[in-house]
């Protein structure tokens, strides 16, 4: 075995085997990262071996590449499999599992158009005369499907009239179909008419059936607890305040009004009614400061004769030092059977 001199080299100048047996050396490069046999015995950890370095480390790097690897393809399966459950459950809440949430039945209807569309329908329907059946017969096609009863049900005898006629409300079944909902008023009753409408997909409407009469809105009853706990000097107090208030409300002087308010501007009435007096005024016990209370006030209206109303408001106050100041002026909510 031929040596090569090591000398002018440095003491850390390796010795290199040139004959080493052709097997020997494919097998060590078979893991460019293995110590040699002798370096593994020798504990040289840093020492270079056949011109490579085999040190320790080069393993180490090995294992984080490798649990850096599995750490992506971890990652992807979770995802992969987490989002169609996602989806899937979403799906769920929003309208059943796995069925998508459907728009209201209602969606696409132009209850606004047919609501107008209605009313017009029954002023004409509502008011007929024997003497003038022909007019209204001719008005009628404008509404009525083509060959509908030219008089829609009337017989062509006898005479009714209404004085009024408003839009209740109109309940849409679905995107074509409707039935609206009017209130008429003739000389002594009251009506509720339902009128079928129906909408083609272009907003044209016809009446598709000929209307019910129903009975009107029953009358609603009052709950009886009102103001349990009234603060009686406050109201006494308030009394020639809100006398003064009114007076000037009802002109709608602004330079007046300015003193009575808490830095808002109140319009008033312009002198649209003059003012006769504050009937009364309900005022809560609550915080010193503020309170919203309610006054009956006794108006004549302009042009009205010497007729009188009386009418309720809700007037939002502050306290100011010892002087009331009124923040907002508006119609009550407050029942009252009085």
């Amino acid at each position: 075995m031929a040596r090569r001199s090591a000398v002018g080299r440095g003491r850390d100048t390796a010795v290199v085997d040139e004959t080493a047996a052709p097997g020997r050396a494919l097998a060590s490069s078979a893991d460019p990262w293995d110590l040699p046999d002798h370096g593994r015995g020798s504990g040289g950890g840093g020492s270079r071996g056949g011109g490579r370095w085999g040190g320790s480390g080069g393993r180490w790097w090995v294992w984080v590449g490798r649990a850096v690897l599995w750490a992506l393809i971890i990652v992807i399966l979770v995802n992969g499999v987490r989002a169609p459950f996602e989806r899937f459950t979403s799906a769920e809440k929003a309208g059943g599992a796995g069925t998508p949430s459907k728009p209201p039945k209602n969606a696409g209807f132009p209850s606004s158009a047919a609501g107008a569309f209605a009313l017009q329908f029954a002023n004409v329907y509502l008011n007929y005369d024997q003497k003038t059946a022909p007019a209204r017969e001719a008005q009628l096609k404008t509404f009525l499907p083509d060959g509908a009863d030219a008089q829609y049900g009337w017989n062509g005898v006898g005479k009714m009239q209404v004085q009024s006629v408003q839009v209740a409300g109109v309940d849409a079944r679905d995107a074509n179909n409707a039935t609206v909902t009017l209130l008429a008023r003739t000389a002594d009753r009251w009506l509720r008419l339902a009128v079928p409408v129906y909408a083609d997909r272009s907003g044209s409407l016809v009446v598709s059936a000929r209307p019910a009469l129903l009975p009107p809105p029953t009358k609603a009853q009052l709950p009886q607890d009102g103001v349990q706990d009234r603060d009686t000097a406050l109201e006494t107090e308030l009394q020639p305040f809100l006398g003064t208030f009114f007076q000037e409300y009802a002109t709608g002087n602004q330079a007046a009004l300015s003193r009575f308010s808490n830095g808002t501007t109140i319009a008033g009435l312009a002198n649209s009614v003059t003012f006769v007096q504050v009937k009364e005024v309900v005022a809560p016990k609550g915080p010193g400061g503020s309170r919203t209370v309610t006054a009956t006030v006794v108006w004549q209206p302009a042009g009205g004769g010497g007729g009188e109303l009386e009418q309720s408001y809700q007037i939002a106050m502050v306290k100011k030092g010892t002087t009331w100041l009124v923040q907002d002026i508006r119609g009550t909510t407050q029942p009252s059977a009085s």
